[in-house]
């Protein structure tokens, strides 16, 4: 949202992506008007940037289609998304297989200049690059090389059991959600078994670690640190600085959210007419595509 203010940006609901491992259709529209009102609720400037729904535009599944006929196995049997879940290939799906590739199109389908991703989405966006190199190589210059943008701190976010935080190992935190479900997640942070008069690592702590990723004020940080290593502070006593931080910090979005959730005509409007304008970019690329391969 920050990079939007001074950026065109395009953010896109994901959902092509979710069927490879959600296959319940409620729940696919559910989470696409929630991670709609996230954005919205968090002050995502829709008359400057576009927000729109990756199925509204059936473009990037047909470039995808393009881009798997130049992108070759061994690339993709060599990627994350595929590599992690490969000693079970039973559980592998042929989308999961080619997920880069559409991610691939998503990204260079609005020839995007960068692409803000994690650590853990860097090698994704190298094989997007690849591929359109590849791509104008061999038909032409037709797409922009996008270029990534990540931060240098807090690239991986801890999840509650100190892995990654993700929705797949339900080891999140939902900042947005109901404040019972919000403490008992928070509660459920993995600590060591110091007791409660030992002086503890703050950094070493993934409820610290979350912390500090969400506070502004610095002395607020350097305060619960000292908390920590003094003594006499206990992992409870950190998990509800941590909780009242988040609905102190989040209060305004956690509202708005409750406000959009509640009035999801007022969500399909916004991805409606977001989705109209990510078209007319996505149509004259995927004209320009398909002039250089030959098809017209």
């Amino acid at each position: 949202i920050e990079l939007s203010k001074t950026h065109e940006s395009f953010f896109f609901i994901a959902d092509l992506h979710a069927i490879t491992t959600v296959k319940d259709a409620s729940a696919l529209k559910e989470n696409t008007l929630a991670t709609a009102a996230a954005w919205l609720a968090f002050g995502l400037n829709t008359d400057n940037n576009i927000l729109y729904r990756q199925s509204d535009i059936p473009q990037v599944t047909e470039l995808m289609w393009y881009l798997n006929c130049i992108t070759p196995y061994p690339m993709l049997a060599n990627a994350h998304s595929f590599k992690d879940k490969s000693d079970k290939l039973s559980d592998v799906n042929a989308g999961l297989f080619t997920y880069p590739v559409l991610m691939a199109a998503d990204i260079i389908l609005y020839n995007a200049n960068i692409v803000p991703v994690g650590k853990d989405q860097l090698q994704h966006l190298e094989i997007t690059r690849d591929i359109a190199k590849s791509f104008n190589h061999l038909f032409g210059e037709t797409f922009v090389i996008p270029e990534a943008k990540t931060q240098d701190t807090h690239m991986i976010i801890p999840g509650i059991d100190g892995q990654k935080m993700s929705k797949s190992y339900k080891n999140y935190i939902n900042i947005l959600g109901d404040e019972k479900v919000l403490k008992k997640q928070i509660m459920n942070i993995v600590t060591d078994s110091k007791n409660l008069e030992e002086p503890k690592d703050p950094e070493s702590c993934h409820i610290f670690k979350l912390y500090e990723l969400i506070a502004n004020d610095p002395e607020q940080i350097k305060s619960l640190k000292n908390k920590y290593q003094n003594g006499g502070f206990g992992y409870g006593h950190a998990k509800n600085e941590l909780l009242e931080l988040v609905l102190e910090k989040y209060k305004s979005p956690r509202l708005k959210f409750e406000e959009l959730i509640q009035n999801p005509k007022q969500i399909e409007r916004e991805l409606i007419n977001g989705s109209q304008k990510a078209a007319q970019v996505a149509n004259s690329v995927i004209k320009k595509v398909k002039r250089n391969i030959g098809l017209v």
